[in-house]
C-alpha cells in the first residue's frame, strides 16, 4: 500500500492571483524544498503522487503519496528537479493550481492554491468544484 506524506489542505484562490500556466500544477520553491527532503533518504521512490479522494464535508480531498514510477494516466510534472505525478482524476481540478508548503507553529503541510474550486469547508481540507 502506498504511505501518505502529509496533510494536504486546499485553498480557494481568486484567478488573478496566480499567473496562468498551462502546466497542470506549478510548484513554490518550499515545496519543492519539501519534497527533496521527504525523497532523500526514499531512494526508491521517483517522486510524489497527487490524488484526489472523495471525503470531508465538502467533498473531495487531495491526497500525497511516495510514488515508485510513473503510471500510464499519470500527468508528470518536473520542476527543479522534483517530480510530481498527478492522477488522472485529479488532473481536472488542479490545472493551474499552485502547490506550497507552509510551515508555522501549529502546523505545517503541502497547500493547493487552486483557482477552480469554488469554496471550501471550515476545515480546509475538502473542497468542491
Amino acid at each position: 500500500s502506498a504511505s501518505s506524506v502529509v496533510r494536504a489542505t486546499v485553498r480557494a484562490v481568486s484567478k488573478r492571483k496566480i499567473q496562468a500556466t498551462r502546466a497542470a500544477l506549478t510548484l513554490t520553491p518550499s515545496a519543492v524544498q519539501k519534497i527533496k527532503e521527504l525523497l532523500k533518504d526514499k531512494p526508491e521512490h521517483v517522486g510524489v503522487k497527487v490524488g484526489v479522494r472523495t471525503r470531508g464535508c465538502n467533498g473531495l480531498s487531495y491526497t500525497l503519496e511516495y510514488t515508485k514510477s510513473k503510471g500510464d494516466s499519470d500527468e508528470e510534472v518536473v520542476q527543479d528537479g522534483v517530480r510530481v505525478f498527478i492522477e488522472k482524476k485529479a488532473q481536472l481540478t488542479l490545472l493551474g493550481t499552485e502547490m506550497d508548503y507552509v510551515e508555522d507553529k501549529l502546523s505545517s503541510e503541502f497547500v493547493f492554491n487552486n483557482p477552480n474550486i469554488k469554496g471550501t469547508c471550515g476545515c480546509g481540507e475538502s473542497f468542491n468544484i
